[in-house]
């Protein structure tokens, strides 16, 4: 599989239901292809080879069979996992499983289900893989074990026979004897040690890394938030109603209420009159502040969204006492990191193999000359208050930048940034862009004191789910062509993203909720990854900087009043 995506057959002679399971696999990343006979599909099987076969047949029947019965009994597709589609009574999935499936699920399916279900197989086959290739090395073992004891053997009547020897020979022989196992136990109990804190390590960073993505992962959650129509896959580059949240929905319905209202009023008797006409002119009265609060934020956002810039943060991890970098133990044919049986990523600090990065997303602003963006302090140091992170620390490894990245509207570069300053007193931070002669406005900000009020309009801008969003705003077919060309690094896709100008921030309005003296509460819509955007008032001005997002849609979000963010900016 030079592609480095994994196989699937769909047998399946219904054009629709095979084309719908199709677009269904190849949105998910995989490298799907459908035949409508079983001999058609049993041929693909031995000749290209696949890692699982999705049967979608009318009935379950001794042609059923006789295909199970084919792909198990030859070596070359007997690892082959199968899926059975089949009717929606238990009876004929207990039936699909005795017939020597794998997995069997009823129609109608739920496609997220379904795909679930396969990565479970997938999953499967790769640790009876693992097994196997253990189980071959053990078997290597034991023949090296069996040579080792003839050698004992050797060596046995080897001492024997030295008893013959001098008495001082036999205690220096006894010695080295003695040496070798004090040295073997001590190498022992150091490997053990030393192994067990490489897992502990290991595990910490393998939940952390995310630079080697997996194509039909990444792919997969492209998929769901573009079906789901999310609010983070939206695209910007339209007319307001698309991108910002909150006004469309409530204008809509206070039309509604107020048309509601005057067909009432039309048949009202005189008791019911003056009732109806306050509720329509308080009606009125919102819809007429909910159109001023849209209008004014349709006209802020041309001038603000060219200087909102996403951050890509790339965190490495150096061993303290050598001083080398962590790395992967080496890459598969995939392009995917060597795992061990566990299934957890090889590491080591002495391989050739990419290092380990973990990737962090967040949103900048231009806020100073030379380049100065304002962000947050968990964006631009991702340890810190970072109890995972935090806890390498005391495991002999340390967190530190490898590489930031800011990527702007409208322009394909990559721009490289460094850390200037880091706020001991709050969470914010500023980072040095190298502009490269990019012009782009420095955005106006208030640092009054009393700047915001509760209920005040806001407009927050931000890269909100990363990357999987920015590439849910591309049709199906370019989503998957960035990914496959680009192959498994990110750096490699969000180049590609700017070239074709898919790297815009999202857009949400809302409502200042409270004011606290080192917070601005608000409810924008937003979720995580978009910390560092900008909270923009009705006169164009940078009120605050998300800080904290709680997780989905709704709710209170928080924000650091942008006076904060001054000390940062005195040169």
């Amino acid at each position: 599989m030079a592609n480095g995506r994994e196989k699937i057959v769909i047998l399946q002679s219904d054009p629709a239901r095979r084309d719908a399971l199709y677009d269904a696999l190849a949105g998910a990343g995989y490298d799907a292809s459908f035949f409508s006979t079983s001999a058609e599909a049993l041929d693909a099987l031995r000749q290209l080879g696949a890692d699982l076969l999705l049967l979608d047949l009318p009935a379950l029947d001794s042609a059923s069979l006789e295909t199970i019965a084919t792909i198990r009994g030859a070596a070359v597709t007997a690892t082959v996992r199968v899926i059975f589609l089949v009717g929606p009574e238990p009876s004929q999935r207990a039936a699909a499983l005795d017939l020597g499936a794998d997995d069997a699920m009823s129609r109608p399916y739920d496609t997220a289900e379904l795909l679930a279900r396969i990565r479970t197989q997938l999953r499967m086959e790769k640790a009876e893989k693992l097994l196997s290739r253990e189980m071959r090395i053990a078997e290597e073992g034991q023949q090296i074990a069996h040579t080792a004891f003839e050698a004992l053997a050797v060596t046995e009547k080897m001492t024997s026979d030295a008893f013959s020897l001098d008495r001082r020979l036999k205690i220096g022989l006894a010695s080295v004897f003695a040496v070798a196992i004090l040295m073997a136990g001590t190498y022992f109990l150091f490997a053990h040690s030393a192994r067990t804190q490489n897992q502990v390590t290991n595990k910490v960073i393998t939940g952390l890394e995310g630079r080697l993505v997996k194509q039909q992962d990444l792919l997969a959650e492209v998929h769901r938030l573009r079906t789901s129509q999310d609010p983070a896959a939206a695209p910007i580059d339209g007319p307001l109603d698309m991108s910002i949240g909150g006004p469309i929905g409530a204008k809509d319905d206070l039309q509604k209420k107020a048309a509601d209202l005057q067909s009432k009023m039309a048949n009202a008797d005189s008791s019911d009159l003056a009732t109806l006409q306050n509720e329509l002119a308080e009606t009125n009265a919102r819809l007429k502040r909910v159109e001023q609060e849209r209008g004014s934020a349709q006209s802020l956002i041309p001038a603000d969204v060219q200087s909102v810039c996403l951050l890509h943060i790339s965190v490495a991890f150096r061993n303290q006492q050598n001083g080398l970098r962590l790395r992967y133990a080496g890459l598969n044919p995939k392009g995917e990191p060597i795992e061990d049986s566990t299934g957890n990523p090889i590491l080591t600090l002495d391989g050739r193999g990419p290092e380990v990065k973990m990737d962090v997303f967040g949103t900048g602003f231009l806020a100073g000359p030379n380049g100065r963006v304002v962000t947050n302090r968990h964006v631009a140091e991702p340890w810190w208050k970072n109890d995972d992170l935090g806890s390498l620390t005391g495991q002999g490894m340390q967190a530190e930048i490898s590489e930031i990245r800011a990527y702007f509207p409208g322009d394909p570069r990559a721009f490289s940034g460094e850390i200037q300053t880091i706020s001991k007193d709050t969470d914010l931070a500023t980072i040095t862009v190298d502009m490269q002669g990019l012009k782009r406005s420095i955005r106006s900000m208030d640092s009054d004191k009393d700047t915001a009020h509760p209920g005040e309009p806001i407009v927050l801008m931000g890269y909100a789910t990363g990357l999987a969003a920015l590439l849910a705003r591309t049709d199906e077919e370019t989503s998957q062509q960035i990914v496959t060309n680009s192959g498994t690094d990110i750096s490699q896709v969000l180049g590609e993203l700017a070239r074709r100008n898919l790297i815009r921030p999202l857009i949400t309005q809302g409502h200042v909720g409270d004011v606290l003296p080192d917070k601005i509460v608000f409810d924008a819509q937003t979720t995580s990854g978009g910390s560092g955007g900008p909270l923009i008032n009705q006169q164009g001005k940078v009120i605050g900087v998300t800080v904290a997002v709680l997780k989905g849609f709704g709710g209170s979000n928080f924000g650091i009043p942008i006076r904060f963010s001054q000390p940062l900016l005195t040169p």
